[in-house]
């Protein structure tokens, strides 16, 4: 007899657990910075475009592959192809998983770090060079860096341990409400500063003239990025969704809960800049550096300060929980471990990994590859190769070896879902655009950036 496996209890439970997902550090800094790098309103309104046109039908994809097989990332091509080599997509992909985590839960645990640091007024009265000389030496510290690192594993742990419904889908239904709210709250006070209307104008009066092939490429990166296709998350999640939920409105929810979320983060981030004078920079420091600063020079900003790292903080949260999630359920169903021990076992093989990623980041360390930490060497492998592999090989697979029938039975639930033109063209996206697409980030991030 097949063993009941266990799903999300809500359509709800299903959209706050896979936007949790998409959203996560790189939509409250990486998306502002990359637009301020890259023509302002003029990149959103490509970003815009390509999540609708592509990144839809590619999450969509791995939905599919998820829900119609009901098993793990592994399991799942092992189930839809028998005896095929298609399984590596799935090892690469709980591969990926796992590196991630491993450095993710580095930056994750920061975000601990500095909640402690604006709740005791660590900021007040220092300049942009104090507070970056401030980072330096935290990132140098010997213990305390690898000790919030370790906290927020196990936070992760604990929610991951207690299952998908009333573990996974609990908590995520706690949290996302609770990162909306924050959301809301800095953009008001954003918009309520001083030259506020500059940030604004910067935001959503597109120049069309500044968009290039450059803007393009990375409008197609940062979409694929933020919406955390290619690593398995969604498809280990689509497993757990009922056969009963439309997953084309599922994918469509996801998409734009995680798009409003970077459009938030660009309200709170650039009229605040635009006020003060400053320019939003690309990596770490604005979130850790920059912001500090201008949150130091507001009104009200102590507490400000404050809930915008508890905002990190959640983000980072929600994204390592199906981190986690995709590694113990492929630990737990492939090898036949209770998930309670894969768990466990999972968190401490993210945890090793990732205390060397934290140890490489201080001065003078041995941890490097190429003259570059092994931080960084992890973060590039992931976002420059193998997510675009695992999404390159995931879109192959549901449109040349996945049979056409298979597809369209999923996402129109059986036929009881109307399967018509849109049903159509989406399939066509996936199939000839997608891949098409994937191979020009994957240049472009290796050979051209």
């Amino acid at each position: 007899m097949k063993e009941k496996r266990d799903t999300f209890g809500s359509k709800l439970g299903i959209i706050a657990a896979a936007a949790g997902s998409a959203i996560g550090l790189g939509n409250i800094y990486r998306f502002p910075c990359m637009v301020g790098e890259n023509g302002g309103a003029a990149f959103i309104l490509i970003y815009l475009l390509i999540v609708i046109c592509l990144g839809i039908p590619i999450m969509l994809s791995e939905f599919v592959i998820g829900r119609r097989s009901e098993k793990n990332l592994v399991g799942a091509f092992k189930i839809l192809a028998p005896g095929s080599s298609w399984t590596i997509v799935g090892y690469i992909g709980v591969l990926c998983a796992l590196i991630i985590l491993a450095f993710y839960s580095t930056v994750s645990g920061w975000t601990l770090e500095y909640i402690l640091k604006a709740c005791t007024n660590y900021f007040s009265g220092k300049d942009i060079n104090a507070i970056e000389q401030g980072f330096v030496d935290f990132q140098n510290a010997s213990f305390r860096p690898i000790l919030w690192q370790i906290i927020f594993l196990i936070l992760t742990a604990f929610i991951i341990f207690k299952g998908i419904k009333d573990g996974v889908e609990k908590y995520t239904k706690i949290l996302m409400p609770a990162l909306f709210v924050i959301l809301i709250i800095l953009c008001i006070k954003s918009l309520t500063l001083e030259g506020s209307s500059e940030g604004l104008k910067f935001l959503f009066k597109p120049d069309l003239s500044k968009i290039d092939s450059k803007i393009i490429l990375s409008a197609l990166g940062q979409a694929f990025f933020s919406l955390s296709v290619g690593m398995g998350c969604l498809i280990t999640y689509g497993s757990y969704v009922d056969k009963k939920d439309n997953l084309k409105t599922t994918t469509l929810s996801v998409c734009l809960t995680d798009t409003l979320v970077a459009i938030l983060s660009g309200i709170i981030i650039f009229p605040a800049a635009f006020s003060f004078g400053v320019k939003p920079e690309a990596g770490f420091g604005l979130a850790f550096n920059t912001l500090p600063m201008i949150f130091d020079q507001m009104a009200g900003g102590y507490f400000f300060c404050i809930i915008f790292f508890v905002l990190l903080a959640i983000a980072a949260l929600t994204s390592t929980i199906s981190l986690l999630e995709v590694i113990v359920t492929f630990i737990s169903e492939e090898y036949k471990i209770k998930r309670s021990y894969a768990t466990i076992l999972g968190s401490s093989c993210a945890a090793i990994i990732g205390i060397l990623a934290t140890l490489s980041l201080r001065k003078n360390s041995i941890l490097t590859l190429f003259d570059k930490p092994l931080f960084d060497n992890l973060d590039f492998l992931t976002a420059n190769i193998m997510l675009p592999l695992g999404a390159l090989l995931i879109v192959f697979f549901v449109a040349w070896k996945m049979k056409k029938d298979n597809f369209y039975d999923e996402i129109s639930n059986n036929g009881s879902l109307k399967n018509g033109i849109v049903n159509k063209i989406i399939f066509f996206i996936i199939k000839y655009i997608a891949p098409i697409v994937i191979v020009l980030i994957f240049i472009n991030q290796m050979f051209l950036s």
